[in-house]
């Protein structure tokens, strides 16, 4: 393991964030005098970012807490491109309205891990719409595109693989790796910007960006990508069977947030614990280091740890208070997620049992619903489903008012009439 004298690097180092770096001795010693700016670009393509972009907004974390320069760039003018890397088809064009509107839900998770403002390591967060939508096209192609070879580019991963399996790809995606580029060359000019992190797949568009801003005549530039984060059983991080676990609390409460990482596998959370969280390695190492029941404690401290970042210490105790009065005690905690039903239909006798679980957003259709109620797993009010054409009705009411769904033993909802 390289030894490096940069704070910044060695933490990246140490938690498990660094998969390539392009010139590792020239960027550790901007990173040692504290003279480092770096980006990551955030595309504008849903109204918040989900928990695969976390190991990213550490990194600008990190850099600003080792004093270096944040910038968050927004993609308003890319997502009218949209990235092609590791897509199977072209990405849906979004409206300008559209686009506005998911960066403004963007923007809001990072006042939680940055500092904004005009003094130094400031992070600062420009859009590339304010460069790329001003660009003439015959000057583009004249003063940007005069330096990319289209052989290169065609052996790009994000092409290539495309290609190779005969899948379209529009002349407006093949645009997308010399926008990304010319933001590089942009931000340096603009904030001295000396380098560009993101995930491993984004290697070749970064140093299509270093040789750009080469020819162009910038200072040396630099890559640092991190690994693609998969949990221990090979599924994508951010992902599970009830969708995306978006950062915005009003996508999914802090409770949700709090009870995914809980539910991590013993196998992924000594390394969740080092890239998501700022607990100390010591601290880590120990809690690394439990075995059998104990590593719910682990799996708490994460979830704690991890839940507080991003929405608070408040929030996390209360979700952990929530947690433990829910699976503890056996108390219906008021403060799970709630589901909203009209109060007629229960009523009417008009709420059967699967439509219920997925307009809950326990599962994702009838059919699944159906599968779940065969292997034992829906509940209400802790009591097993057994029949698919169960209705609910007000004598299922708790005294608190709900009716409590269940998949599982983790996941709850409360629904309330309305």
């Amino acid at each position: 393991m390289t030894a490096f004298k940069s704070d910044f690097l060695n933490v990246l180092q140490d938690r498990g964030f660094i998969q390539q770096i392009s010139d590792p001795q020239s960027l550790d010693a901007l990173a040692a005098r504290r003279e480092l700016v770096a980006y990551i670009g955030f595309d504008c393509t849903a109204p918040s970012l989900h928990v695969g972009s976390m190991v990213q907004i550490m990194c600008l974390y990190w850099l600003q807490q080792t004093g270096n320069k944040p910038i968050a760039l927004m993609g308003g003018g890319t997502t009218r491109v949209g990235d092609p890397s590791g897509k199977d088809e072209t990405r849906k064009i979004l409206s300008i309205e559209d686009i506005e509107r998911n960066k403004d839900g963007i923007k809001q998770v990072f006042s939680h891990f940055l500092t904004f403002g005009a003094g130094k390591s400031d992070a600062v967060m420009p859009d590339n719409a304010e460069w790329l939508t001003k660009l003439n096209w015959i000057e583009m192609l004249r003063d940007i595109g005069r330096h990319f070879s289209v052989n290169r580019m065609l052996a790009m991963d994000s092409v290539k693989l495309r290609l190779e399996r005969d899948q379209e790809m529009s002349f407006i995606e093949f645009n997308y790796m010399i926008l990304q580029a010319y933001d590089y060359a942009v931000l340096n000019r603009r904030y001295d910007c000396r380098l560009q992190m993101g995930g491993s797949d984004q290697w070749g568009n970064i140093v299509n960006g270093i040789d750009l801003g080469r020819r162009m005549g910038t200072p040396q530039l630099h890559a640092l990508t991190t690994p693609l984060i998969t949990t221990a059983n090979g599924e994508k991080m951010g992902k599970t069977a009830g969708g995306a676990v978006w950062l915005n609390a009003d996508l999914k409460s802090p409770y949700e947030y709090w009870q995914f990482w809980r539910n991590t596998a013993d196998a992924d959370v000594a390394r969740f614990l080092k890239l998501f969280t700022t607990l100390p390695l010591g601290e880590i190492g120990r809690l690394a280091a439990l075995r059998g029941a104990e590593i719910n404690e682990a799996k708490k401290a994460l979830a704690d740890a991890a839940t507080a970042l991003l929405h608070g210490a408040e929030a996390a105790k209360a979700a952990s208070e929530t947690a433990r009065q829910t699976f503890e005690e056996g108390a219906i905690a008021v403060s799970l997620p709630t589901c909203s039903i009209a109060h007629g239909d229960l009523e009417g006798g008009m709420v059967g049992v699967l439509n219920a679980f997925v307009t809950a957003g326990l599962v994702g259709s009838n059919g699944e619903a159906r599968r779940q109620i065969k292997g034992g797993g829906l509940r209400v009010n802790d009591a097993a489903v057994t029949d698919e054409k169960m209705v609910l009705t007000p004598a299922h009411l708790t005294p608190e008012g709900v009716i409590k769904l269940s998949i599982g033993k983790k996941r709850h909802v409360l629904l309330k009439p309305a």
